[in-house]
């Protein structure tokens, strides 16, 4: 697969965390001075060793040329708990004859999670990970050893190669019970598309301040094709339109429905916006066909604000 993002390609999928940190390390190589102070653990100073704390950052090199013990101290040792949330429900595969240039939506929010994590952990933070569509299908608490990261990209990339099925889903429902279940303050990043049924929308709200009631800093990241959910920039031909969690079926031409289509689209989305911006959520609408930069721009940034 070729993933693109706003400044240069990415090739094979193969290994998730070697993709990730590709990802990162050419959106790093892309700003040319930094705002995210502290983004990186870099080594600030010596400090002496007391008896009694860890050996693992002893600088021995120093020992052998003082005969002292001296340890590392570094910049913005942080303990950020992060919490990612995944939407699995069939539309998120959409599209899903991309080819293999272009990721769906799945595979976008595969990706720019793994990409975060690649950040999370060079501070060695604590990460958690909880899927649903009809059921939470995966969930674990945040941890910060390698062994549990590298659990988590072997269940991303299973959901990545997941074949999708007539599944739909009640995003609110989920949102309450991962609220309930993380008994720790932690930054939530959920990665969802947002389509639910349009009578939904106070419970999917409510769901989202439940999660800010809880003190928790939540980062919604709206997974969308621009080119065909937003623009529905489909030729006139005449379609069939299958809702591929419900599997009703429907056909049309195009342009019969366009500026309509659109008219729903913009309100949903603008409600949406307002509506996280009234509980102080971080709502980023994030298109597939353009990379990652603005999702980790988004993050840093947010990571900076809640120190």
């Amino acid at each position: 697969m070729k993933l693109k993002t706003d400044s240069y390609p990415i090739y094979n999928f193969g290994n998730l965390p070697l993709l990730a940190n590709q990802i990162v390390e050419g959106f790093i190589s892309g700003i040319h001075k930094s705002p995210f102070h502290g983004f990186s653990a870099e080594f600030a100073e010596h400090k002496i060793y007391n008896t009694g704390e860890s050996t693992k950052h002893i600088d021995w090199k120093l020992f052998a040329k003082t005969d002292k013990l001296y340890t590392k101290r570094f910049e913005e040792e942080t303990n950020l708990r992060c919490h990612f949330i995944i939407d699995s429900s069939s539309s998120m595969f959409y599209p899903q004859n991309s080819g293999d240039n272009q990721p769906n939506k799945m595979g976008f929010a595969v990706v720019a999670t793994a990409a975060i994590m690649q950040i999370l952990k060079k501070q060695r933070d604590a990460v958690g990970l909880s899927i649903y569509n009809e059921k939470i299908d995966f969930s674990c608490q945040e941890k910060g050893s390698d062994r549990h990261f590298n659990m988590i990209y072997n269940e991303l990339e299973k959901l990545y190669k997941l074949k999708p099925k007539a599944k739909k889903t009640e995003t609110f429902t989920f949102l309450h019970q991962i609220a309930e279940q993380l008994k720790r303050r932690s930054m939530v990043i959920l990665f969802s598309d947002m389509l639910q049924d349009p009578d939904a929308q106070d419970e999917v709200f409510e769901a989202l301040r439940h999660l800010k009631y809880n003190k928790h800093q939540v980062i919604l990241f709206h997974v969308v094709d621009q080119i065909h959910e937003v623009d529905f920039n489909f030729d006139n031909s005449p379609k069939k339109f299958v809702d591929v969690e419900t599997g009703d079926q429907v056909q049309l031409y195009a342009d019969q429905v366009k500026d309509d289509y659109q008219k729903a689209v913009k309100s949903y989305f603008k409600a949406l916006s307002l509506k996280c911006a009234q509980y102080k959520i971080n709502y980023q609408q994030v298109d597939i066909n353009q990379g990652f930069d603005q999702i980790l721009r988004s993050f840093l940034a947010e990571k900076v604000r809640v120190r």
